[in-house]
């Protein structure tokens, strides 16, 4: 606040002393008289752009501030200020006003200049204590008595706890803005009003079985997907996903929400019909690079907005990795490490269901590994690790990628070929035999040399006789070989 004196009160002004002291908004009667000289002075000095000759001169400021004199402040304002008395508000008039802050006093001093008579202006004061006060002057200037402005009655409105308020939002809402932008979670702000609009529509046409209406329409589901509107995203969104920035990824949002993502997004609207407004679930999305990404995905309503869903988070939480683990340990469970083929458990799990099930014939593939005992002991374990693999190349390559070959012990191989006949058995071995020739011819080292043994089930629950069957031709083959190469029967498992 301006330097203030204290001046004598005349009888006119003392006749409405009560009701000025009594009044709940803190009010100073005050004397701008100098202040009206000093402006004409400015004037006669050739100033046109006050603003730019007030920024351009901090004294001016002061010296306007100095030309008030303070004729009444009532008890509002003793008590806005700290003061014991007037003439200690008058006294520390000086300590009042916030001299960091020339913008409030430029405004007001211009307002002045422009010749108006009445006008409000926000600016920081201090109280005699030194705590920092956020009001609002009122300034009115009165009919005047004995010269120029010299009567200006400022009403004083304290707007701190006002302030402090909304400096608290800021904060809170800087605090918010922070966790959501920086957040290691992928997060959305989305606007599904749209979508509640349809899904009240298809109810109120009478629709009862919505998961039958969305198999029938499926572009609802699309239409559905195609009114959400994207509010905002944080920064590990636009990472996620590959982006350079929001606008890229709101431009490509085709290319990362799509394929299988209609269908589950089908079983999300079927939850919102039936009034989950929290959910959680599996999804698929794309980067922007095309790779896939695997979502754990959290959409909530935010409170408050129940009624139309215009404010919805979306929570994305990256587990392809988590994915690509579970996929592999998958793998594992069902092939064979070293061949990359089905395993044992793959094998006789296939042999339990078609057992059942068929489809008939079923044809019985049982094949073994001849000499890879002798290729361990004379070149070591890694030559006859090179040879089952090369077994296992030969073998899927003659089969095809529609059948499951299986390694089932450490040099038996063996797979079932559902609506296989003796005709198909007999071309499939002789296949096998003309892979096999040519395998050798691209590799070097030990020969590579298959027993085969073949059968067929024709109906239900014989298969085992089938397995036997397959297995008892395979080391008649089996004998023939070693036979023909002087070695002995027995060809030790790895």
């Amino acid at each position: 606040m301006p330097a203030m004196q204290s001046n004598p009160l005349t009888p006119f002004e003392l006749s409405d002393g009560e009701l000025f002291d009594l009044a709940p908004t803190a009010l100073l009667l005050e004397d701008f008289s100098e202040v009206y000289c000093l402006i004409a002075d400015w004037r006669a000095a050739g100033v046109t752009d006050i603003e730019a000759f007030l920024a351009s001169r901090p004294d001016a400021i002061a010296d306007f501030f100095s030309r008030i004199r303070l004729i009444r402040g009532n008890q509002r304002s003793l008590s806005l200020y700290e003061a014991a008395s007037a003439q200690e508000r008058a006294a520390a008039a000086s300590t009042i006003y916030a001299r960091e802050d020339n913008i409030a006093p430029i405004a007001e001093i211009a307002s002045l200049w422009r010749g108006e008579r009445n006008f409000s202006v926000d600016m920081v004061n201090h109280t005699l204590t030194g705590r920092r006060l956020h009001v609002r002057l009122n300034v009115n200037l009165l009919a005047d008595v004995a010269r120029p402005w010299d009567r200006v009655l400022l009403a004083v409105e304290d707007l701190s706890a006002q302030r402090a308020a909304q400096e608290a939002l800021r904060e809170s809402e800087s605090y918010a803005r922070g966790l959501f932008e920086l957040s290691p979670v992928s997060l959305w702000v989305e606007d599904f009003s749209e979508v509640k609009a349809l899904l009240d529509a298809v109810r109120d046409q009478g629709i009862t079985d919505f998961r039958t209406f969305i198999d029938v329409h499926p572009e609802f589901v699309v239409s559905c997907m195609e009114r959400i509107r994207v509010i905002d995203m944080n920064k590990a969104t636009i990472s996620l996903y590959g982006a350079s920035s929001k606008a890229e990824l709101l431009a490509r949002l085709s290319e990362v929400f799509r394929d299988e993502m209609a269908r589950g997004f089908g079983e999300q609207l079927l939850n919102s019909w039936n009034g989950a407004l929290f959910q959680t679930r599996e999804t698929l999305n794309y980067s922007l690079r095309g790779d896939p990404i695997h979502l754990h995905m959290q959409w909530a309503v935010l409170p408050g907005h129940e009624a139309n869903w215009d404010l919805v988070q979306v929570a994305m939480t990256d587990i392809t990795a988590r994915k690509k683990a579970e996929s592999y340990l998958e793998f594992l469970g069902k092939h064979d490490a070293l061949t990359k083929l089905r395993n044992r458990a793959f094998y006789d799990d296939e042999i339990a269901r078609l057992n059942r099930r068929g489809p008939f014939p079923i044809g019985v593939l049982s094949v073994d590994l001849n000499g890879l005992k002798q290729v361990n002991d004379e070149y070591g374990h890694a030559a006859g690790d090179s040879l089952l693999r090369r077994a296992g190349e030969a073998l899927k390559k003659a089969v095809g990628e529609n059948m499951q070959v299986a390694r089932v012990g450490g040099d038996e191989f063996c797979c079932l070929l559902p609506r296989f006949g003796e005709a198909e058995m007999a071309v499939l071995a002789e296949s096998i035999r003309m892979v096999v020739d040519l395998n050798n011819q691209f590799y070097q080292g030990p020969k590579l040399s298959l027993a085969i043994g073949t059968a067929v089930c024709a109906s239900a629950g014989t298969l085992d006789r089938a397995l036997r069957l397959a297995d008892d031709a395979m080391y008649a083959a089996k004998r023939v070989y070693y036979k023909e190469n002087h070695d002995t029967l027995h060809d030790g498992p790895r």
